[in-house]
């Protein structure tokens, strides 16, 4: 698949160290478009959103952000019943009309030449789409960094950063947006100053207001919402939300070496270029998520360009965090299963925690036995070799929990900044729909994950399973019996083995 190793462009030295060389590269994103001196045909500024604290009425469907416990990083929840303020217009936000989606953007001379070396990437038409492009970026950690560097160098519309936290010092050490002059501040508003220097024609608005205070039509106003490093039950509130309005959606993490990127674009269409072969294109679908829907042909000088227009159907993140497995052609190919990699399974176990316990594991036996155990079961689950997870990478897995590591954040930004590129110009294969990067070896490969069942569209009925509607979550976890298998006989890695008296991960002597 042609999304399946990508990375980012050229961060600043300020990022951290080389990318690795073994990540092939789709196409960089453009260098900086500003020159200094050079004169902007529009007004640069950052303008802070205000704050609405008031006019609080009863919860209506917009409320269900209001029902988590989980804030936006995690440091603290919210009272089950609280209700929802009423979502402030984009008028009393003072923002200008470039927010309301936008099929295009009527560019000016100075804008085609400045944007030339795009324009002669992925053409006229796409660059238009990409400066009309409304996007919304939520949590400005190191990913979000990359992310928002690449969209703006691109020439996105706007970006709206939204961010509750303030700077800490443990930011300042991947995070290259941030100075030491920041910590205390709200880091939405400390990074977008730094932001919007990097391209003045692009409007960059920065939210120091808690996501979980938005209501369900907040997500509306934008083309793309993406979201990184948060809880997967937030996760799976916005991505309702997105799809409530017709919205695409990115989810995205790292974890030290390891990370993910999903996204789910519900349905989206986009045409392949390319010479004719030998072989005719027929319309009709490709896999259970793919289909061909138009084929046509032109003559450009002395050879014939085949024009391929293509569907790809996608699901929910609830979904594809959970449950969903590989595809018959890896279940199919010991070869492949056995190229999977176990971060994987592992990421699955994380979310799975996270969601059940609201925080991270620990560095505690029962924690530790948990993870393994549901890292076990997922692996079972996805029809994976026994032999491809060892004792070596959960303990690896773990220790690299919550940490940042400069040049995987690179990675991973480049690929999503890359991908959102190629959906808004429609006219490259995008992410199908789960990319998992392992630092072990250094590759980002990519899984499509889907349950059984509709995708697409029809694969969620709002009129009668909405989810942020029928969650109770004053209920008690889940018994974990019910979740995972508990004989060890069923587990690959032995609980008593695993783990020495002060709950360490310990590597088995067959191991070694």
């Amino acid at each position: 698949m042609s999304t399946q190793e990508t990375t980012a462009p050229d961060a600043p030295a300020s990022s951290g160290g080389e990318q690795p060389a073994q990540v092939q590269s789709q196409s960089d994103v453009p260098s900086e478009p500003y020159v200094h001196g050079q004169p902007s045909t529009e007004a640069s500024s950052t303008v802070p959103l205000p704050i609405h604290g008031n006019g609080f009425i009863p919860q209506t469907h917009d409320g269900a952000f209001a029902m988590m416990g989980h804030d936006i990083n995690g440091n603290g929840a919210l009272p089950l019943n609280m209700v929802m303020p009423i979502p402030p217009t984009l008028a009393e936000f003072s923002i200008p009309p470039v927010l309301q989606p936008t099929n295009g953007h009527q560019m000016s001379a100075d804008e085609i030449a400045l944007y030339d070396r795009q324009i002669r990437l992925w053409g006229m038409q796409a660059q238009q789409k990409i400066q009309g492009a409304n996007i919304l970026l939520i949590s400005m950690k190191a990913l979000a960094n990359e992310i928002a560097k690449n969209l703006v160098l691109a020439g996105v519309g706007s970006l709206t950063i939204v961010d509750d936290q303030v700077v800490t010092e443990t930011d300042l050490g991947a995070q290259f947006f941030l100075a030491q002059e920041n910590i205390g501040q709200n880091r939405a508003e400390a990074a977008a100053a730094q932001v919007q220097k990097l391209n003045p024609r692009v409007k960059v608005f920065p939210d120091s207001g808690s996501i979980m205070t938005k209501g369900a039509s907040y997500f509306a106003a934008f083309d793309i919402v993406i979201a990184t490093d948060l809880n997967p039950t937030l996760l799976a509130f916005i991505n309702t939300a997105t799809r409530l309005h017709n919205r695409q959606f990115y989810a995205a993490g790292v974890h030290g070496l390891y990370g993910y990127i999903f996204c789910d674009l519900i349905e989206h269409d986009y045409v392949l270029k390319r010479d004719k072969g030998n072989v005719p294109t027929n319309t009709g679908p490709e896999s259970r998520y793919r289909s061909v829907v138009e084929v046509k042909t032109e003559k450009e000088s002395t050879k014939t360009i085949e024009m391929v227009s293509k569907r790809d159907l996608y699901s929910t993140w609830d979904l594809v965090s959970e449950t969903s497995l590989l595809p018959g052609d890896y279940t199919k190919s010991k070869r492949r299963l056995k190229a999977v990699t176990p971060a994987l399974s592992c990421l699955r176990a994380l979310w799975g925690f996270q969601t059940q316990h609201n925080r991270e594991p620990g560095h505690n036996k029962a924690d530790l036995e948990w993870f393994t155990r549901s890292a076990t079961h997922n692996h079972n689950l996805l029809s994976l070799p026994s032999e491809t997870l060892r004792s070596e990478f959960l303990r690896s897995f773990l220790q690299n929990i919550n940490s940042e590591v400069a040049p995987v954040t690179a990675i991973l930004g480049g690929q999503l900044a890359q991908d959102v590129i190629n959906v808004l110009g429609q006219n490259q294969q995008p992410i199908q729909n789960m990319v998992i990067f392992d630092g072990n070896k250094m590759e980002a490969n990519m899984y499509p994950l889907h349950p059984d069942g509709n995708l697409g569209r029809s694969q969620l009925d709002f009129g009668s399973s909405l989810p942020m509607a029928h969650m109770d979550m004053t209920q008690p976890p889940v018994d974990l019996s019910q979740m995972i298998p508990m004989d060890p006989a069923n587990t690959m890695i032995q609980p008593n083995a695993m783990y020495d008296e002060q709950g360490g991960i310990v590597i088995p002597a067959s191991d070694k």
